[in-house]
Order: structure tokens, then sequence, then C-alpha cells
């Protein structure tokens, strides 16, 4: 038994090494990871004050030139600030309230002598040239019966003195289902005397 509490003891011992050991290497990975951070932002710190050296010098030697103008650059700048000043204005653009107000073309107030139309209906009937057709031509049928019958039943009276007044009638209704005066006729008469 002394044996196998020595060999349980010696195996704790390697992972408490072995585990010690990891940590340690991650330890030194993130101490050179650090160090080459550090490393590249000295580099870009070098870097940028190099340039800010050079603007510097430029700087310097722009107000060495600037205080020797001669006629050319004057000319050139005055030159290059009036073809900014075009481009300025193009790039403001006006505002709602700078801006005209357009006309409303669904409020316009239509010309005399204009028609309008808001439905399929209404643009076929201004567009068609000829006369509006009776879409009721039954409720004028009586009143057009008693017209015609006052002209053609002395007529008829007189062509037939024989027959009896129902047959009259019966005459006058045959000839009215004919006639141009009846308005179920006159419906299709435009059609047909096409």
């Amino acid at each position: 038994m002394l044996n196998v509490h020595v060999g349980v003891r010696v195996c704790a011992c390697v992972c408490v090494c072995a585990c010690a050991c990891v940590l340690q290497e991650d330890k030194e990975k993130r101490r050179l990871e650090a160090l080459e951070r550090k490393k590249e932002n000295q580099r870009l710190l070098d870097e940028e004050d190099a340039r800010i050296k050079g603007r510097a010098a430029k700087e310097a030697a722009a107000a060495a030139a600037a205080a020797k103008v001669t006629r050319a650059q004057i000319e050139e700048t005055l030159r290059k600030e009036h073809e900014q000043k075009p481009q300025e204005v193009k790039e403001k653009e006006k505002s709602h309230l700078e801006m005209p107000l357009e006309e409303n073309v669904n409020r316009i107030i239509p010309e005399e002598g204009s028609v309008e139309a808001r439905t399929i209906e209404d643009a076929i009937a201004v567009l068609s040239t000829k006369e509006d057709l009776d879409r009721h031509p039954e409720r004028r049928m009586k009143a057009a019966f008693t017209a015609y019958e006052e002209v053609n039943m002395p007529r008829l009276k007189v062509e037939n003195p024989n027959m009896r007044l129902s047959q009259l009638k019966q005459l006058l209704k045959k000839e009215w289902t004919k006639s141009p005066d009846n308005p179920l006729n006159q419906r299709f008469t435009s059609y047909n005397t096409k």
C-alpha cells in the first residue's frame, strides 16, 4: 500500500509542475507581445514626428518664401481664389425656403372651355364626337307613342274606314314598332345609317 501512495504523490507533483510550466510560458508570451506592441507604437510615433518636422520645415520655407512674394505669385493666389468661389456657391444648395413654389397641378382650375374627366366613361364621353345615347328610352316611350298616335290615327281612319278602334290601334302599334319616332329605334338608327 505504501507504493500506491508514493505513486499518486509523484503523479500529483508532476501535474503541478506541468501547470506551473504552462503558466510561465503564457506569461513569457504576453511579455513578448507587449514588447512588440511598444516597439510598434514607438515606430509610429517616430514616423509621425518626422512628418510633423517635415511640415514644420515646409512651413518655414513657405514663410521665408512668403516674405518674398512676387507679382506672379499674387496673381496665382487670386486666380485660385476666384476658381474656388464658384465651386463654393455651386456646392451650397438652396433651401426649401429660398426655392420658388411650384404650382400644384392637382389644384389647377381648368380654363374656360376645357373639360376635365376623372373616370374612363367621362374621358370617352369627352373625346367622342357623336351625340350621347339615350340610356333610358323607355322612359320617353309613353309620351312619344301618344304624340305618334295623335299624328297618325287620323291618317289610319281615312285609309281604313271600316275598321274598329281596337283594330286601328293594333295597326298603329305595328307601325310604331318600325317607326323612326320610336325611342327604342332611335338608339340604332345612327348605327344602321353608316
